[in-house]
């Protein structure tokens, strides 16, 4: 079994998060990394967590449901420039497809189901960005390393 880890994270800087700042909840510690850094990096001028929904259409139920962005940030550069992105946090291991192994487990279905919605809810979010003028990360442990997000 996988430990999770979850917890309340107040920002230093109220101003710069967008929803209530008494309120803001992490669901894992590369989440609450990611939230110590937005609300600490000068180029970041406003961040929210979970503060974007994308509806999305699931190829597994071919129902509607609701995406729950990780976070939504405005990143101005000492150049004037303005850019708006959705972020979502993710091992790297659920961003490609799961590897087939010689006998299906229920593990590997699960993985394969989690591959598929997650691959639903992305192309979801891309379309939204064309329309909507975002770009759209997805933050892997690669680059919580380095924390190079923008």
């Amino acid at each position: 079994m996988v430990k999770t880890y979850s917890g309340k994270y107040t920002p230093k800087n109220k101003s710069k998060y967008v929803g209530d700042p008494t309120n803001v909840i992490y669901r894992s510690l590369w989440e609450r990394r990611v939230m110590v850094y937005l609300d600490e990096c000068p180029i970041v001028k406003k961040w929210g967590s979970e503060e974007k929904v994308i509806p999305y259409k699931s190829s597994l139920d071919g129902r509607m449901h609701k995406y729950f962005m990780d976070f939504i940030v405005l990143v101005v550069h000492p150049d004037g420039t303005r850019h708006k992105y959705l972020l979502e946090i993710k091992p790297k291991s659920q961003t490609v497809p799961p590897k087939k192994p010689k006998r299906v487990t229920k593990g590997y279905r699960v993985a394969c189901e989690s591959y598929i919605r997650n691959m639903d809810k992305w192309s979801a979010t891309l379309k939204y960005c064309e329309t909507h003028n975002y770009m759209f990360k997805i933050i892997t442990e690669d680059h919580l390393k380095h924390m190079t997000i923008f």
